[in-house]
């Protein structure tokens, strides 16, 4: 942007006293830095609000301001204008009228850039105002991920040509290459924006679908139809990024890839899958961000207590049982860090290794040569470890060295798949593990799930009216709290219009006391062992759900959703 158009946009602001003159030379200094309009270098020093600005500065250039935000554009716009050309010039069109096409863009001011599309769409233009993360956001939303890029491709491939029998191939096949790396590098960086943990690449018979699992919940992202033909050509280019053989196409593999991004370095598990339409491809996002404090799980004041208690014993075994993706690795990972310290030693086996830490002694099983869970553990009660954490519990023999070491003066930490803390002792006796082994070696039973925390930027209080409505649906008069408020969100474009943000733990956790020990020499069903507990001040996943609901933590049905009704 031209210096005098930068004054003169500033000098706007100045006069209608949105900012002073100070700070509008503190902006033009930044602005000159880090470049971009000044307005947004306005908003983001905090000078001035978003809506003030643009609003008053759009009045003053005499063109409209459109918040992108939470306007639906037609289809109709978006097609008389190339993705490739949106993205170029960072623009999006918002309506298509009387042969004139309405572009949002960060500068109004900029002569040149709509001269350039008037020229190359053929139509009128007329400019409107809008932020430029905005119009970028737009741009995904609506041409889809790497649109721009697969145009580029598309345009690529039409120069080849085809004479008789024999096609002779352009040299703009390296640029095909390379556009195929950024594409996929624009779907890695989305899904991190996005917070995704997982990235599901999926071919169907006419399309392809990408769907990212952005807490806990499976989302499609928008890409454009034409992405199906290079499909073969995205998963080799992730194959060759995990180091897996891209001319097997048969069998299942499984690769790891390390990026950065935003100056943080992200690990990625990398699994291909032939299907019926050819191999899909699923990536495991784990970031270096780790909470690795027991105090930042979501765990209530008692429960805390229970489990700092546990975790200072000398010996024993602790399992944490959950579906997969419930947070079981984050809870190990915290314990082990709160007890770590130069005096202990601490061995990990695990598959495979999701995060490192720091003076632990972490491996990673292959089964391929041999090295599983049970041989690990076997050999590693010869390094003189004080305390170790087995990854998963599969079967007899791990089960029964882990317990066994348990009772020979050693701290074990492992994970079980069940739906509640007391279905773990019944798995194990399932298994063969004799009842006075686990009754003897068990210390603590942790049940976990994850829900979904409400949108701090849209959440909301309940009118009565809904809030007993809700009450009522839900079926849980026991648990109303006079007085007490209830909360959802509303859906924003920082939530994706789900209501929710983020995510939190919440717990069932059962301490094996005597009398839950002679029930498990006698085989008791787990139903009886969990009512014992119940007596003997354990809450159930439910209750704690549901404490977290009049927090104004989660949601009624988020909590129904991952846990189930008391006595099933």
């Amino acid at each position: 942007m031209p210096v005098k158009e930068i004054v003169f946009v500033g000098k706007i602001l100045v006069d209608k006293g949105i900012i002073t003159p100070g700070q509008l030379e503190e902006a033009l200094l930044e602005q000159k830095a880090c470049g971009g309009f000044i307005c947004e270098t306005i908003v983001k020093l905090g000078f001035a609000s978003k809506e003030k600005v643009f609003e008053i500065l759009a009045g003053c250039l005499g063109v409209p301001y459109v918040d992108l935000k939470d306007r639906l554009i037609d289809s109709l716009a978006i097609g008389k204008i190339p993705a490739k050309f949106a993205s170029h010039y960072k623009i999006i069109p918002v309506e298509f009228k009387n042969q004139t096409i309405t572009i949002a863009m960060a500068n109004p001011l900029d002569v040149s850039i709509i001269d350039d599309i008037r020229l190359l769409s053929g139509f009128e233009i007329t400019p409107a105002l809008s932020e430029e993360a905005e119009i970028e956001e737009a741009i995904r939303k609506y041409y889809g991920v790497g649109a721009d890029t697969l145009e580029k491709i598309i345009a690529q491939s039409s120069s080849e040509k085809i004479i008789g029998e024999e096609k002779i191939e352009d040299v703009s096949l390296a640029a095909q290459e390379a556009s195929i790396v950024k594409f996929v590098n624009q779907i890695l960086s989305e899904a991190v924006k996005d917070r995704a943990t997982d990235i599901h690449i999926e071919p169907f018979c006419n399309e392809l679908r990408v769907r990212f699992r952005i807490d806990g919940v499976l989302y499609s992202i928008n890409i454009p139809e034409a992405v199906k033909c290079f499909h073969q050509a995205i998963v080799s280019r992730i194959k060759v990024m995990a180091h897996m053989n891209i001319a097997e196409r048969r069998l299942p593999q499984d690769g790891r890839i390390k990026i950065k991004t935003k100056g943080e370095e992200l690990d990625l598990r990398i699994s291909s899958m032939p299907t019926t339409f050819g191999e899909a491809v699923h990536m495991r996002i784990l970031g270096s961000k780790l909470f690795l404090d027991l105090k930042s799980l979501g765990l209530i004041d008692s429960d805390l207590k229970i489990i700092e208690e546990v975790i200072k014993k000398p010996h024993g075994i602790v399992f944490v049982t959950g579906p997969t993706g419930s947070g079981k690795s984050t809870t190990l990972y915290a314990a082990l860090s709160q007890i770590n310290s130069e005096d202990i030693k601490i061995m990990t086996i695990e598959d495979p290794v999701e995060y490192q830490l720091k003076g632990v002694n972490q491996i990673q099983i292959s089964p391929k040569i041999g090295l599983s869970f049970a041989t690990a553990l076997r050999h590693i009660l010869r390094h003189d470890p004080d305390v170790m954490m087995v990854g998963e519990v599969r079967d007899y023999e791990t089960a029964e060295i882990a317990i066994r070491a348990a009772l020979t003066g050693h701290l074990v930490f492992s994970t079980l798949h069940t739906n509640d803390a007391a279905g773990s002792i019944t798995r194990l006796l399932d298994m063969g593990i004799e009842p006075f082994l686990v009754s003897s070696s068990i210390e603590c039973l942790i049940a976990q799930r994850l829900v979904r925390v409400i949108c701090p930027s849209c959440k909301t209080e309940l009118n009565n009216q809904k809030r007993n409505a809700m009450i009522e649906q839900m079926n849980s008069r026991e648990i109303i709290k006079k007085d007490m408020p209830l909360y959802e969100g509303k859906g924003c474009a920082d939530c994706r219009f789900t209501g929710y943000k983020g995510r939190t733990a919440i717990y069932e956790i059962l301490v094996m006391t005597d009398s839950i020990r002679e029930m498990v020499l006698k085989r008791q069903s787990a139903q009886a062992i969990k009512q014992k507990a119940i007596s003997c001040g354990m809450h159930t996943l439910r209750c704690d759900g549901l404490r977290k609901v009049w927090q104004g933590i989660t949601t009624f049905s988020e909590v129904f959703r991952v846990t189930q009704k008391e006595g099933d």
